[in-house]
């Protein structure tokens, strides 16, 4: 459905930040990205929702296929048209529009007279979104804005969610809720899932498949379930020593990575 090849972005016509980045997403499936901060995570979604403009970025090598055509430095509309639809990192909904207004701005593209129906799906997956329909979303807490985030996604009808740290900033029960929810709406719905976070347990929890990034490229990608018996993974990732311990916090702050895959 979606190909990335040996992908380069450049920001300010000097920063090089993605290094001949290449992955794949099925149809239908949930695909995770992991990495630490500046891997290049949110720059990778952005590259392929045609929001690097805005901040002075460009894909300059390589190519992006969706359903096997370049969308390349297209024009962000194009692209939500054509069924990619972005949730931003840090939520960002329309803090003095309501909960309704918001979900009704996300099905603006989805042009085919079935707002209604779509935004009784949302409600049955957000029911917090319900009960607070009228009310402006600046006062909602930062789980149900995240709830609303994808909720006016979903109101586009996209065929490819891209979503930016959904468990940012939010409490553990209520990111394991979310999670569940963004589970449900891959299996209900069909819809195809690409995934960055940094919270490496939860995301594996959910996801068919995984990439790691480092420094602007992949440097491990596999199953779940592969990924969480790689000895790397574990200690960096998982926070895990290799008999299954959880390392401490000092142990942590004051380890160097030896990143062994890259040596």
């Amino acid at each position: 459905m979606l190909s990335l090849n040996n992908i380069e972005v450049i920001y300010n016509d000097v920063i090089l930040v993605l290094k001949g980045l290449s992955l794949q997403v099925e149809q239908g499936s949930i695909v995770a990205l992991l990495g630490a901060n500046g891997a290049g995570k949110s720059t990778t979604l952005k590259s392929i929702s045609g929001l690097l403009r805005p901040e002075n970025g460009e894909v300059t090598d390589g190519t992006i296929l969706y359903e096997g055509k370049p969308i390349q430095n297209r024009e962000p509309s194009e692209i939500v048209r054509a069924g990619i639809f972005q949730v931003m990192e840090g939520r960002r909904v329309f803090e003095h529009l309501t909960v309704e207004e918001n979900l009704r701005a996300g099905g603006y593209t989805a042009d085919d007279g079935g707002a209604a129906q779509r935004m009784k799906l949302v409600y049955d997956y957000f029911p917090r979104l319900a009960e607070r329909r009228q009310q402006v979303a600046g006062f909602l807490s930062g789980g149900e804005q995240q709830m609303l985030a994808i909720g006016r996604a979903l109101m586009a009808q996209p065929r490819l969610m891209m979503l930016d740290e959904p468990s940012l900033g939010l409490a553990p029960m209520l990111v394991q809720n979310i999670f569940q929810i963004i589970k449900r709406i891959n299996e209900e719905q069909g819809m195809t899932i690409l995934l960055v976070e940094q919270n490496a347990n939860i995301a594996l929890s959910i996801a068919h498949y995984a990439y790691i990034m480092e420094n602007g490229r992949v440097v491990l990608e596999g199953k779940p379930q592969d990924l969480r018996e790689n000895a790397d993974v574990r200690e960096f990732y998982l926070g895990l020593t290799e008999v299954g311990n959880r390392k401490s916090y000092r142990e942590v702050k004051h380890y160097k990575r030896r990143k062994r895959w890259l040596s």
